[in-house]
C-alpha cells in the first residue's frame, strides 16, 4: 500500500489549524473580536500593510467597519480609524490604554524609561508631565522665549534668502531642510540657550547628525518587533545603530548637563531656560521623585529635540506643498498677512489670533497629514470590552489619526484641501474635538501642543510673508508629488523644491 504523504500533510495542517482556534478560543472565552481581514500563517495581516500602513488600514474601514483586528506578526493589534470610535476610546477607555507599545529600537539605553511619551503609566510620568504643563509649557514661559523664536525665525529667511541668491535662476530650494535647521536651533535655545545647527560648532553639528540618525532608526519598521524571540539577532540592526547613536547623543547632551551645573555651583549668573527647570525641580510629596537624575534629565532633552523638530518641517513643508497647488488659497492667506501685520513689517505671535485663515490652513493641514499618523501607539492594561468587542490584555491599539482626519462622516469632501471649513468653527486640535487628533487626545496627549501652536504660525506665516513661491519650471501644481513615506514623522515622498522670490517692500 502506498503512503499518502498529501493526505498526512493536509491532516497536519488541519490538527494545526484546529490546536490554533482552540487555543485563541480558550484566551477570548468565546468573546466576539474585531472584525479582521484574513491574514497568513505566522506572518498575520503583514501583507496588508503594504508600504503606507495608515492609509491601506483606513481603507480596510469600509469593509471592516471603524474597528478592526490586525495580528502583526505575534502582535495582536486593534486599529481605530472613526472619529466616533476615538470620543468613545478616549473619554471612556483612557486609562485602560494608558500603556506604550515599546519597540526594541527606543529601549536602546534605556531611552523608553525616561521618555515621557514612553515612560509606564507612574510616578515618573505624571511628574515629567506636571514639570511641562506647570512649569515648562505654560503661558508665561513661552512668551519669555518670543524673541528667541523670532530670532531663529528671521535666521532661517536670511538662510533661505542666500540660498536662493546663490542658485541658478529658476532653481528652487528644499524648503524642509531650512525649516528642520531652524526648529532644531529653535529648540536648542529653549532647552540649552544655545543653536545647535550651524557652521560654529563642530561638536553642535555632530549632535545634529547623531539626532537624525535617531529619527531614521526610530522609525524604521523592525522584524524584532514583530517576532520578540528574533530581538537577539538584530536581524536588520536597527538595535545596534540606534546604540551607536543614541549613545553618542547622550554623551554630548550629558556634557551640557554637566557644563550647567557646574556654571550653577560657581554662581554663573544666566537667563533660566528649559534645562534650568528640569535640574531645579523637587519633590513637595511622597508620591513625588525628590530630584530628576542627570540621565533622566538627558533623555528628556533628546525627546524634546525628536518631539519637535521634524514635526515642524514637515507640517510646514505639507502647508507650503498644498498652497502652491491652489494659488487661490496662497493669495488669500498672503492678504490676510499684509492686512492685518502690514507688508513692511514682520510677523510676530501676538497677532496669530488675528489671522484666522493662516489658523484655518495649520489646521486643515495637519488634518490631511498627522505627522504621525497612528500616533504613539498605547497598550491594553488588562482584558477589556470596547464598543462591543473583546480586547485582550497586551494588545497593540493604533488611533489612525490619518483615517479620522478623512472621516466622511465627519468631513465634506474629506480629501480636499480646504481651509475655508474652519472658518467659523470651533473645532480645534487641542484634545477635545476627536475628529481632529494630529497630536492625541486624553492625559497622554502630546504636552508640546501650545509650544507647537506658535511656532507652526510662526514659521509658515514668515515664510508666506517673506516671499512669494513657485514651482520650478518642470513641475506643474497639479502633478506635484503629494505622496508620502513613513519615518518616525511621515513626509512627503519627494521633498518640497520651490523657488522663493524675496518680497520687496
Amino acid at each position: 500500500m502506498e503512503f499518502n504523504w498529501t493526505f498526512v500533510f493536509v491532516s497536519f495542517i488541519t490538527i494545526l489549524f484546529l490546536l490554533y482556534l482552540r487555543k485563541k478560543y480558550a484566551t477570548t472565552g468565546g468573546k466576539r473580536q474585531p472584525p479582521a481581514p484574513p491574514g497568513w500563517p505566522v506572518f498575520g495581516n503583514l501583507f496588508n500593510l503594504g508600504a503606507m500602513p495608515h492609509r491601506t488600514v483606513a481603507g480596510l474601514a469600509a469593509e471592516y467597519g471603524p474597528v478592526i483586528s490586525l495580528k502583526l506578526g505575534s502582535v495582536n493589534t486593534v486599529a481605530i480609524l472613526s472619529a466616533k470610535a476615538a470620543t468613545e476610546f478616549f473619554k471612556n477607555h483612557d486609562l485602560t490604554f494608558m500603556e506604550r507599545t515599546i519597540t526594541e529600537a527606543s529601549k536602546s539605553h534605556g531611552y523608553d524609561k525616561s521618555s515621557l511619551a514612553l515612560a509606564p503609566y507612574g510616578m515618573y510620568w505624571r511628574v515629567l508631565r506636571k514639570i511641562c504643563t506647570v512649569e515648562m509649557l505654560v503661558a508665561k514661559r513661552i512668551n519669555e522665549s518670543i524673541a528667541v523664536r523670532r530670532r531663529c525665525v528671521d535666521d532661517m529667511l536670511t538662510w533661505i534668502e542666500k540660498e536662493a541668491d546663490s542658485s541658478e535662476t529658476g532653481t528652487g530650494i528644499h524648503v524642509a531642510k531650512f525649516v528642520f535647521l531652524s526648529s532644531f536651533n529653535l529648540l536648542g535655545n529653549l532647552m540649552l540657550s544655545r543653536n545647535l545647527a550651524g557652521p560654529d560648532s563642530k561638536l553642535a553639528s555632530e549632535f545634529f547628525t547623531v539626532m537624525v540618525g535617531m529619527m531614521e532608526w526610530g522609525g524604521h519598521p523592525n522584524i524584532s518587533d514583530l517576532y520578540p524571540w528574533l530581538k537577539w539577532f538584530d536581524l536588520q540592526g536597527v538595535r545596534k545603530k540606534m546604540d551607536r547613536d543614541v549613545g553618542k547623543a547622550i554623551e554630548i547632551a550629558t556634557g551640557w548637563v554637566e557644563e550647567r551645573v557646574e556654571e550653577r555651583k560657581n554662581g554663573i549668573d544666566r537667563h533660566k531656560d528649559f534645562l534650568d527647570v528640569l535640574l531645579d525641580y523637587e519633590g513637595t510629596g511622597k508620591d513625588e521623585l525628590e530630584k530628576m537624575s542627570e540621565r533622566d534629565i538627558t533623555i528628556f532633552i533628546l525627546e524634546i529635540f525628536l518631539a519637535g523638530s521634524e514635526t515642524t518641517s514637515s507640517t510646514v513643508e505639507w502647508a507650503l506643498s498644498e498652497l502652491l497647488r491652489a494659488p487661490d488659497k496662497m493669495i488669500r492667506a498672503k492678504h490676510e498677512l499684509n492686512s492685518v501685520i502690514g507688508s513692511n513689517e514682520k510677523l510676530e505671535e501676538s497677532s496669530i489670533d488675528n489671522l484666522p485663515y493662516l489658523q484655518a490652513i495649520i489646521k486643515e493641514t495637519l488634518r490631511l497629514h498627522a505627522p504621525i499618523p497612528f500616533l504613539v501607539p498605547r497598550k491594553a492594561a488588562h482584558d477589556t470590552d470596547f464598543m462591543g468587542y473583546h480586547i485582550l490584555k497586551d494588545t497593540q491599539l493604533f488611533v489612525n489619526a490619518w483615517a479620522i482626519g478623512r472621516d466622511p462622516e465627519c468631513w465634506e469632501n474629506p480629501n480636499s484641501f480646504e481651509p475655508e471649513r474652519f472658518l467659523g468653527s470651533k473645532v480645534d486640535y487641542r484634545g477635545q474635538h476627536f475628529e481632529l487628533i494630529p497630536f492625541g487626545g486624553g492625559r497622554r496627549m502630546c504636552v508640546g501642543v501650545p509650544l507647537a501652536h506658535r511656532v507652526l504660525h510662526l514659521v509658515l506665516g514668515s515664510l508666506l510673508h517673506e516671499f512669494d513661491w513657485e514651482l520650478e519650471s518642470h513641475v506643474k501644481a497639479e502633478t506635484l508629488d503629494m505622496n508620502d513615506k513613513m519615518g518616525i514623522v511621515v513626509r512627503k515622498r519627494e521633498p518640497l523644491i520651490a523657488i522663493p522670490k524675496k518680497i520687496k517692500c
